[in-house]
């Protein structure tokens, strides 16, 4: 008995390194994102708040990641999301990390798909509209800290890139369309990149400007 209690006191000890090292690497000041591994900041488009973070272990890969929830909520209910997953290499042997191709939900719901040059770097990002489903097991950290998730549609960035063959970077920010203050359809075919206009066409232009500013102006150190 006294073995398997080393062993648990040892696993929690491990976790909770884990925990107070991620909270060094990664804070958030006002608008202001901040990660030291790897080193990049980012202006967010609103005041969000920290409300979960994990990591987990990945052997097969080498890697652990470490994943943020970010939200603004209005009257606890979810208007802005920001999830961002930080995958760090633990095998100095392995090659260096990978990453696959950015793929939206549908085709005929992504409105844009690109690369863009930051230094050294070279950044996947796409914009589509997605929807927001409060029962999915990847959201129920949110759900659990009291705020609910409404099952509307959202326009979602994402964001990707390697650091130095060392780090994976992933940064998902979405955005409820009834949150713009425009008369929307909720209709998915209202929304198709061929045929999208009036408010909708609106919405998504206003969610792409914010959204580009926040990648034009991410600062990546390169080392």
């Amino acid at each position: 008995m006294k073995k398997i209690g080393i062993i648990w006191i040892g696993l929690i000890l491990f976790v909770w390194t884990i925990a107070i090292a991620a909270e060094k690497d990664f804070e958030i000041q006002g608008k202001k994102l901040i990660s030291q591994k790897p080193p990049f900041t980012l202006s967010l488009p609103s005041e969000f708040r920290l409300i979960h973070s994990s990591s987990r272990a990945n052997p097969t890969e080498n890697s652990l990641t470490r994943t943020y929830f970010l939200v603004k909520a209005g009257e606890k209910q979810l208007e802005e999301m920001l999830i961002v997953e930080i995958a760090d290499k633990t095998n100095p042997q392995a090659g260096p990390m990978t990453t696959p191709p950015l793929r939206p939900y549908t085709e005929k719901r992504m409105y844009l798909k690109d690369k863009i040059k930051k230094g050294e770097l070279t950044a996947d990002y796409l914009i589509q509209l997605m929807a927001w489903n409060p029962d999915a097991p990847s959201l129920q950290p949110i759900v659990k800290k009291g705020i609910v998730i409404p099952s509307h549609w959202a326009l979602q960035g994402e964001f990707l890139f390697v650091y130095q063959g060392e780090h994976a970077v992933s940064i998902r920010y979405s955005r409820d369309i009834s949150a713009f203050g425009l008369k929307i359809s909720e209709e998915g075919k209202d929304w198709e990149r061929e045929s999208i206009s009036g408010n909708e066409k609106r919405t998504y232009e206003t969610f792409q400007k914010t959204f580009m500013g926040m990648i034009n102006f991410i600062q990546i150190k390169n080392l």
